[in-house]
């Protein structure tokens, strides 16, 4: 951003998630699915969105891993890897901010696809909850979404779908901080003050 203060509301964002395999002795965690979404001046812009399975080869997946891996297995297995789609990534990723709901596994993946790379800065909606409302019991996304009454406004963005899929959770993501961008008080407020830079 070199030192600019560029205001949350006339930015636009790009949310990602990853779903992942999960931990596994002796494997390390690879993502086996990426939805993304963008965000353009506050709104989430349903037809700007992009998804894809990831091929993560011949390997156990942690039977408590969420989403519906078990059953996609065959497609996983002939999809694309994340270095492959790099190329299509690069689009949505490189000068933007990015977004998404505890961002250390999507910045960890996408920090290892493209290492030389500078992404970000990273929007966590996770901390912006947190922040925002201390007293919820649970701030998994899908718990966070459900309470602010999100819900039924992610469903009609992306059809379906259920939590736990990588567009979903990314449309999820994105309604969250198209929430967070309306509140009273963050009208003014910066990427930098978001990213908590």
């Amino acid at each position: 951003m070199g030192g600019t203060y560029t205001e949350a509301r006339h930015a636009c964002f790009t949310v990602v998630d990853f779903e992942t395999t999960g931990s596994v002795d002796g494997y390390p965690v690879e993502p086996w699915q990426i939805g993304m979404v963008r965000i353009n001046r506050r709104r989430v812009s349903a037809g700007e969105c992009f998804e894809s399975l990831l091929r993560v080869g011949e390997r156990p997946f942690n039977p408590r891993a969420p989403g519906r891996h078990a059953v996609l297995r065959a497609q996983i297995a002939a999809a694309p890897t994340v270095y492959d789609l790099w190329p299509e990534l690069q689009v949505w990723v490189r000068g933007c901010p990015m977004a998404a709901h505890n961002v250390g596994t999507e910045r960890g993946v996408l920090r290892r696809a493209a290492p030389l790379h500078r992404i970000g800065p990273w929007v966590d909606t996770l901390a912006l909850t947190r922040h925002a409302y201390p007293r919820l019991e649970s701030k998994a996304l899908e718990d966070v979404t459900r309470e602010l009454g999100l819900e039924t406004y992610v469903r009609s963005l992306c059809p379906d779908r259920e939590p736990h899929d990588a567009l979903y959770d990314a449309f999820a993501c994105a309604a969250l901080l198209e929430h967070f961008l309306s509140l009273p008080g963050w009208e003014r407020v910066t990427v930098e003050e978001l990213s908590g830079r």
